[in-house]
């Protein structure tokens, strides 16, 4: 004889039946996967990828003026990959994503990608000295630009262990140039485009929300120090 289903011993069982162990946070598995990473291959690819512009730029695949799209795509490059370095800390804060083992090839290819702007601009593109003294006088945007970068020249300097054991604290006071330096990058992209265009103005905003956050974050830590 067939016994009739038991609900009482149904519910014994599942209630013996061990807990299933909690599952683990998606931002730890993606730092788990991070740490196989390294951070060498990004300068590797910060080497191929200006090369492969200015290849493009030669055989006239650029666009009408290869010059001029070849100055503004790594200047943008630039000013991304610094946006990208600025939001790390953020990232860590408010998702639990740790990408600190690359900031500093981030600081550095922005650097990078900033220093190749200002040298098509000068050797491609103007080529000329009272040229390029009119150009200062003519448009305030680049001088904001070559301030900008002249604030990042230090910080590319001192991007180092060295530097980091010689300079102390006063190493985290110099980097945090870096917050000005991009907003004027920012600011001399909204500038030198015609009109109010959405993008560059996308990207001004999106620095100044990562740096009222990352003041927000600083304000905190030095609360709970307090």
């Amino acid at each position: 004889m067939v016994r009739p289903f038991d609900v009482s011993l149904d519910l014994k069982a599942i209630a013996m039946t061990p807990n299933a162990p909690p599952r683990e946070p998606v931002s730890r598995r993606i730092n788990s996967a991070l740490r196989k990473v390294p951070a060498w291959p990004l300068y590797i690819l910060a080497l191929i990828y200006p090369a492969w512009l200015f290849y493009q730029a030669v055989t006239g695949t650029l666009g009408i003026d290869p010059v001029k799209e070849l100055e503004h795509t790594i200047g943008l490059r630039g000013l991304q990959v610094l946006i990208a370095t600025l939001c790390v800390t953020p990232l860590r804060k408010y998702t639990g994503v740790n990408l600190i083992r690359y900031r500093r090839a981030l600081g550095l290819i922005g650097f990078w990608f900033i220093f190749l702007h200002l040298n098509v601009w000068l050797f491609l593109d103007v080529r000329n000295v009272s040229l390029i003294l009119a150009d200062l006088v003519k448009r305030p945007y680049i001088i904001i630009g070559m301030v900008a970068f002249a604030l990042l020249v230090p910080l590319a300097l001192t991007s180092n262990t060295l530097s980091i054991r010689k300079l102390g604290r006063n190493w985290r006071r110099l980097h945090w140039l870096a917050y000005p330096a991009t907003v004027l990058g920012a600011l001399h992209f909204v500038i030198l485009v015609k009109g109010w265009q959405v993008e560059p103005l996308v990207y001004f905003a999106i620095v100044l929300a990562v740096l009222a956050t990352r003041i927000s974050i600083k304000r905190l830590a030095l609360r709970r120090s307090g």
